[in-house]
Formats: C-alpha cells, sequence, structure tokens
C-alpha cells in the first residue's frame, strides 16, 4: 500500500463537550479555551487576558477550583463554576515497585481504564503516558497489544495524565515562594498504551499544553514520541508538535518484522527508513530512537546487528539504539535474551558508532515494565473467568 494512504481507524473519541452539562476545559487549546469562554459571555476583547489568566491557574499552578482564581472578579469565577469545570482521570489504584517505579490506574470517561507509569532516575523523572485504551496494532511481544483497542483519549486525558502524576508526586509549584528547577517529573514519553499517531491531533494538542511556556512547562526535548511506524504522520509530528521521535524498530528484515510487528505489512522497512531520515531537519531533533526488544533466536544475531547499523548508515539517520531486553509476561510466546548475546549485539552496534545503552527494565514486579501494560480490570476478568471455568461454576 502507498506510504500517502490515508490514515484510518475504526475507533471513536469521546467529545470534550456532552450535549449537556458543563464544558470541561483540561485538554483545550488556547484557542478553543478563548472560543468556549466567548461562548459563555465573556467579552471577546477580555477573552485573550481570561484565557492567559485561567490557564496559569490550571497548568502552572495546578488548580482546580475557580474559587482559588483570586485575580478574577467574584461573579466571573460564579459564572465559570457554573458553565465550566476542571477534571483530570480519576486514580483507581496506585503500585509502588521496589525501585521507585509507580503504576497507576486511571479511569477515564465512560468508566474506561488505562495505566500511566512514573519511572525516577538520578537526573530525570520521566512519566509514560498513554494515548489509547489498549491498541490496534497487536504486536506479538507486547503484553498491552492483547488488549483490544477501545478508543482514543481526548486531549484531556492525555494531558490530564501529566496533571494527575504531578498531583501524587506534590509537585505543583507554590505561589510566592523561589522558583525550582529541579524536577520530579521532567520528560514525558508517548511510550503506554496506544499508537499516538493514530490519535494525532488529541496527542499533539496535548503535548502543546505540555510545552507551553506558562503552564507545565516542558521542553519539546523532554518530549519523546514513541511509534511502531505510521509513516504518514511522521512528517506531521516534526512539523506539528517537534518532539524527539522513538520507532518501535525490533527487526532488521521485512519476514521478521511483519511478524513482530504487524504495521511493517503497511509500511515496510525502507519505506520507514525514508521518512525517519527526513524527521531530524524537519524537527530540529537531534536523534531518533530506535528501540530494539531482545528476543532469544529471532532478531538478536550478529547478522541482525550489522543489517541495523546497515539500514541506519545507508539512510544517514542520526541514531542511538536502545535495546531492552524482552519482559516476559504469561503466555508470551517469546523469551529474553541472553545477557552475553545482548552484550555482544550492543558492542557491535557501539563499535559501529552508534550508542547503544541497554534499557534496565524498571517496575518488572508490578508489570509496569516495557510492553507489560493492560488495564488491571481486564486481566481481573480474565482470571475471573478462568477461576469459574476451572470451578464449573455459571459464567456471567
Amino acid at each position: 500500500m502507498s506510504a500517502t494512504a490515508p490514515i484510518t481507524q475504526d475507533v471513536m473519541t469521546i467529545p470534550r463537550k456532552l450535549p449537556e452539562g458543563p464544558v470541561n476545559l483540561v485538554g483545550l487549546t488556547r484557542d478553543q479555551m478563548r472560543a468556549a469562554l466567548i461562548d459563555a459571555g465573556t467579552p471577546e476583547k477580555q477573552a485573550k487576558m481570561r484565557v492567559n489568566q485561567i490557564w496559569q491557574w490550571i497548568y502552572q499552578w495546578g488548580k482546580r477550583d475557580f474559587a482559588e482564581m483570586t485575580n478574577l472578579a467574584k461573579p466571573y469565577r460564579a459564572m465559570l463554576a457554573d458553565k465550566f469545570v476542571i477534571e483530570i482521570p480519576e486514580v483507581v489504584s496506585r503500585q509502588i515497585s521496589e525501585d521507585g517505579t509507580r503504576k497507576y490506574l486511571v479511569r477515564i470517561a465512560g468508566g474506561h481504564e488505562v495505566e500511566v507509569v512514573y519511572i525516577p532516575e538520578e537526573d530525570r523523572g520521566t512519566l509514560c503516558v498513554s494515548s489509547q485504551v489498549g491498541c490496534t496494532l497487536t504486536c506479538s511481544f507486547c503484553h498491552t497489544g492483547t488488549q483490544k483497542l477501545v478508543r482514543n483519549l481526548t486531549a484531556g486525558e492525555i494531558i490530564g495524565q501529566v496533571m494527575m502524576a504531578r498531583d501524587d508526586l506534590e509537585e505543583w509549584p507554590t505561589q510566592g515562594a523561589p522558583k525550582d528547577e529541579t524536577r520530579l517529573l521532567s520528560n514525558i514519553v508517548l511510550m503506554g498504551m496506544g499508537e499516538p499517531l493514530y490519535n494525532f491531533d488529541n496527542v499533539r494538542d496535548a503535548m502543546k499544553i505540555a510545552m507551553d511556556p506558562e503552564g507545565i512547562q516542558l521542553s519539546r526535548r523532554r518530549i519523546t514520541l514513541s511509534t511502531s511506524g505510521v509513516v504518514p504522520e511522521i512528517a506531521r509530528t516534526a512539523q506539528e508538535i517537534g518532539c524527539q521521535l522513538a520507532i518501535s524498530f525490533h527487526a532488521t528484515t521485512d519476514d521478521t518484522r511483519d511478524k513482530l510487528v504487524p504495521i511493517n505489512k503497511r509500511w515496510n522497512i525502507e519505506e520507514l527508513l525514508a521518512s525517519l531520515a527526513a524527521y531530524p531537519k524537519a524537527s530540529n531533533s537531534e536523534r531518533i530512537t530506535f528501540e530494539y526488544v531482545m528476543l532469544d533466536g529471532i532478531n538478536d544475531s550478529d547478522e541482525d546487528a550489522h543489517r541495523l547499523i546497515d539500514h541506519i548508515k545507508r539512510h544517514q539517520i542520526p541514531a542511538k539504539i536502545n535495546l531492552i531486553p524482552f519482559n516476559e509476561w504469561p503466555g508470551a510466546p517469546y523469551k529474553r535474551s541472553s545477557n552475553n548475546r545482548i552484550r555482544k549485539f550492543a558492542d557491535i552496534i557501539y563499535k559501529a558508532g552508534y550508542a547503544s545503552p541497554i534499557r534496565t527494565p524498571r517496575g518488572e514486579d508490578i508489570m509496569a515494565a516495557c510492553g507489560q501494560l493492560k488495564s488491571a480490570t481486564e486481566r481481573a476478568r480474565k482470571s475471573r473467568r478462568q477461576i469459574e471455568a476451572e470451578a464449573g461454576l455459571p459464567q456471567g
């Protein structure tokens, strides 16, 4: 299929504004918020100023109560409280790993649930954000991919995950206090549940909010979007978001990648590499990160390492290669490559002149590691059915 084929997906995004009831301001772009305020009776000449004020209260100070927005007149605050809400996903559960990783199960509109992971490190704190409920890509090594796609997340539900984590980390600044440049949540990676580029508009709008200089204020260089290779949307990502790009590569031949990452049947390795070669110039990005999960006997040979280097060199892609030891999950069809094999693979890449860090698995004890995310309620339902079947109980 042509790389210019339209992107279609039989999914639904819940609208920001329901037919009845107040509008949630979280996730609206500045233009959308301005229009909503004017619709609610704000004079047009005041609307831009009101957006700036409300924006800072929500995204810089983390306020959810209009009554606390003290630079707005009381009657105006009452109008806002009547017509709008400031709502983010609800935390259903939080698990903390032995290594400090936090995994949240959060509930969004419609009762659906997604997982969010916070990974603390010495020099950064990374939040792994979900963009869809479930996933449509069915990558065979990924536990998340075994959960059917339900719907796209709205921009508010995506940026709401960031706000939820800042709540939990108690990281909203206090007005009047000295500015603290150290951040517990310093980086965002769109590597949670779902394929971000199949939900492009909502991901873009959410990340624009994260990068806004009068709000959460994250540099675009601290945001990484990971895609399995939705080729036509890669150029749009460069132009409209400009964040760092990571590619779930995982194989060096089309035959193997077709099995591991089925989207490869639509846009093959050569089409994907051509789109990656153009990305750094278009986005002013530094390097493309190639994510490569190490599967015993599948994609971990010396020949694979040399082919990977050849792919990158032929297309002159500034790159680093993240080698990911496979995170096993119940019923997984693959095994993790041995430590010796992973080190040999990394050494071949390093000697060719590319950074080849081996990712240290984080949060494995709470199923929070790469490729392990899956709605806990879906796991619970499955285990309950299994228990009922084994016990000969009627299943409902």
